[in-house]
């Protein structure tokens, strides 16, 4: 695995090694060994996969408050996604600020991401799927949010919104908290 840092404090961009035979191909997907070296996480105690039917989709953005903030190790399984971070830390050197990455089932990304930052993502492929790994189960009454089009952050999406969630719509803006 390859740890690269990105323009977020503490979201890792993890590139798995594909090894390609005739058989086909085999990938590590997470190593408690190298996670540790990298002074990151292991301890993760919920799995969930998200499929999302259609493209242009956005679920998003989503968080936990403390003292249930998570870590979030993601990867897209299956299609294609356009999977944004923001960073809502006060004290982190890159608050309200947001990163995109493509995620692909070919294109061996994924993304660790710190506590602290909301997660969100929009389908560009039909029947995109997302594994979450998380350090931390969900709690709904830790659950928060915030609009994919709130101004304090105003995230770029590359596709037209086709579809978004009444739940996601209601997010009150960053603004006003």
């Amino acid at each position: 695995m390859q740890f690269e840092p990105t323009t977020i404090e503490g979201l890792i961009a993890v590139r798995l090694q594909r090894h390609e035979d005739e058989r086909g191909s085999f990938a590590r997907l997470f190593c408690t060994h190298e996670f540790a070296a990298k002074g990151l996480v292991t301890a993760f105690v919920q799995e969930s996969l998200s499929v999302t039917r259609l493209a242009g989709t956005i679920r998003g953005m989503h968080y936990q408050r403390p003292p249930q903030a998570e870590v979030k190790f993601v990867r897209c399984v299956r299609g294609a996604v356009y999977d944004v971070v923001a960073d809502l830390r006060p004290e982190s050197s890159s608050y309200l600020r947001w990163q995109g990455f493509h995620l692909s089932a070919e294109n061996d990304l994924a993304l660790y991401i710190p506590k602290g930052c909301a997660h969100g993502f929009q389908s560009l492929k039909d029947n995109s799927e997302i594994l979450y790994h998380m350090d931390t189960p969900y709690n709904p009454f830790a659950s928060d949010g915030f609009r994919y089009d709130d101004p304090t952050i105003e995230i770029s999406w590359p596709r037209p919104i086709r579809m978004i969630a009444e739940k996601d719509l209601a997010w009150p803006a960053l603004s006003s908290r």
